[in-house]
C-alpha cells in the first residue's frame, strides 16, 4: 500500500514537473500566439479582414464591440464559476463513495489539477505583462 502511495505521489511530481518545463520553455515558433489572439483577440481585425470592412464601417463597428466587451467579460466569468459550482458538486457527491485510500488518490489528482491550472494561469499572466 505504502509502494502505490509513493508511486503516485512519484508519477504526479513528475506530472507536475513536465508540464512546468514545457509550459516554461519558449516556443520555437510564435505563430501559436497568433492563432490564439485570433480565435479571442483583435475582432475588428478579424471582420475588417474577413468582411473587407470599410474605415467607415470599422468605425461605426468599433464602439459596439467596445460596448460589449465588459457584457462578454462578465458573462465569461460567470459561466465559469457556475461550471466550477456544478463541478465541486459532482466531486462532493463521488468522493464518500471512495475508499479511504482511492479518496487520497482523488484528493492527489485534484490537487495535481490545480496545481497545473495555477501554473497555467501564472504564464499566462506572465505573458500579458512582457
Amino acid at each position: 500500500m505504502k509502494l502505490r502511495q509513493i508511486t503516485l505521489t512519484a508519477t504526479c511530481l513528475a506530472l507536475l514537473a513536465s508540464i512546468s518545463i514545457a509550459t516554461a520553455q519558449e516556443p520555437k515558433d510564435q505563430d501559436w500566439q497568433n492563432r490564439r489572439h485570433h480565435k479571442r483577440g483583435n475582432v475588428m481585425e478579424h471582420m475588417t479582414k474577413n468582411l473587407d470592412l470599410t474605415s467607415e464601417q470599422q468605425a461605426k463597428i468599433q464602439p459596439i464591440l467596445d460596448q460589449a466587451k465588459p457584457q462578454i467579460i462578465a458573462a465569461r466569468k460567470e459561466s465559469m464559476e457556475k461550471i466550477k459550482a456544478v463541478r465541486d458538486a459532482t466531486r462532493a457527491q463521488i468522493r464518500p463513495l471512495l475508499t479511504q485510500a482511492q479518496q487520497q488518490k482523488f484528493d492527489a489528482l485534484q490537487k495535481a489539477r490545480e496545481d497545473i491550472r495555477k501554473a497555467r494561469q501564472e504564464m499566462r499572466d506572465a505573458q500579458k505583462q512582457s
